[in-house]
């Protein structure tokens, strides 16, 4: 992965595979440089052994492929960065995945085009999960809630095409000014 969104993308589609309905994503760069990112689902959730294992390559709930990489490849790249990554999961309740890493670290990866990667995430997923992220660092605070733009659409899908560029410009003009 070639930078932070991207790995973001990727874990959160983990989320929708264990039929979350509410994903919510917390992104957070305090003033000394460390970000501390937070997925968290409402999903199926994953068993002890699942659990014990997850960050290994080898381990995967696909029936396609017999390798997962997302979570080990976030994993070395936080402990690249002088972070970790840390898995809670309780089966029927839901999974937290939190990373942490230095920003001022040369290896950490950049964080990329956020809001473009939840704009993705919201109109290739119209109908549900809905997604909340929060974010805070040094310049600012913001949130996005999709429970709240699809209260005003009365139901209609956040892929319609003016809605899509309605949600690419809040989204930009929310989160833009705090992360770039």
């Amino acid at each position: 992965m070639r930078d932070l969104s991207l790995h973001l993308l990727d874990l959160t589609q983990n989320s929708i595979s264990a039929g979350a309905s509410l994903i919510v994503i917390r992104l957070s760069i305090d003033e000394s440089g460390w970000l501390t990112m937070v997925l968290e689902d409402n999903g199926k959730g994953m068993d002890p052994e699942l659990l014990s294992r997850v960050t290994s390559p080898f381990a995967t709930t696909r029936t396609t492929r017999k390798v997962g990489l997302g979570i080990p490849m976030m994993l070395e790249n936080a402990r690249l960065a002088e972070g970790d990554l840390v898995i809670t999961s309780k089966v029927g309740v839901g999974t937290a995945l939190t990373v942490t890493m230095n920003t001022k670290c040369i290896d950490c990866l950049p964080l990329g085009d956020l809001s473009g990667t939840l704009l993705s995430l919201m109109i290739t997923n119209p109908l549900a999960p809905d997604f909340r992220f929060e974010g805070k660092s040094p310049r600012g605070e913001c949130t996005f809630d999709t429970r709240e733009v699809r209260a005003v659409l009365g139901g209609l899908p956040l892929n319609e095409p003016e809605i899509a560029a309605w949600l690419r410009d809040a989204l930009k003009e929310e989160i833009d000014p705090v992360f770039t």
